[in-house]
């Protein structure tokens, strides 16, 4: 009990750690990240992005959003980035490898991130905080090698609030039959037996402090005649 007092009264605490960037990328981050986000992952949250090691958590931390700031007072500011991850890597022993936009966004002035960039690998403190996207529902785009009634795959765009997806159901709208479907890789949810249609998902999020859980059901249902590629607005956000 006493652990988890702790926890949860520290879940807004820093933790100290090391950032790299990305040294052969342009300025965003990468199209081929282990979430599974493809070239959207490159250009989430303006390019701010990174990729984890330990925070990867088997993909479960794949869309989570962290507040970064290096910690060198001659270059760094205050509040540093906020970046989304989209990849799983580590190097020199960090616990983020930043896009070089995002790495140069921690830094005071554009001179400072000039100077920053150099160093390769900081010293920084990190801490998990609500993603947020005004204008964007959450979105699910149907994976290219999707092909019914073989095989159903999508990858989550635009998770929201501070809580972890740790399980999503398929469901049948007409009869309301409901089925768990597998986590593949990071944002990644399939099946091999895609029920027939119109579709509904149900989404958990999981507070990882303490262990809440809410369902989430869209206001929009997939169509009956999705395709392979397809992008589907869920007509939902969440807050919590």
């Amino acid at each position: 009990m006493q652990s988890q007092v702790k926890a949860s009264a520290c879940s807004d605490c820093f933790v100290q750690s090391r950032a790299a960037y990305y040294p052969n990328s342009d300025e965003q981050g990468t199209d081929h990240g282990r979430c599974g986000y493809g070239s959207f992952g490159a250009t989430i949250n303006g390019g701010h992005v990174s990729a984890v090691s330990d925070l990867y958590r088997d993909g479960v931390g794949c869309g989570a959003c962290y507040q970064v700031r290096c910690t060198n007072s001659a270059y760094c500011s205050d509040n540093g980035v906020t970046v989304v991850v989209t990849d799983q890597g580590s190097s020199h022993s960090t616990d983020f490898i930043m896009s070089r936009q995002a790495f140069g966004r921690m830094a005071q002035t554009i001179d400072a991130a000039a100077s920053l960039l150099p160093l390769g690998v900081v010293n920084i403190e990190y801490r998990r905080v609500s993603c947020s996207y005004p204008s964007k529902n959450i979105t699910i785009k149907i994976d290219k090698n999707s092909n019914f009634p073989h095989y159903f795959a999508f990858v989550i765009w635009h998770q929201q609030g501070k809580r972890d997806i740790t399980a999503v159901q398929l469901c049948e709208t007409q009869n309301f039959v409901c089925k768990l479907l597998d986590r593949s890789y990071g944002a990644v949810w399939t099946t091999t037996t895609p029920p027939s249609g119109p579709l509904q998902i149900r989404m958990l999020f999981r507070d990882d402090v303490d262990g809440d859980e809410s369902w989430v059901v869209p206001v929009n249902n997939i169509p009956q005649d999705w395709k392979p590629g397809q992008t589907h607005d869920t007509g939902v956000q969440v807050y919590f």
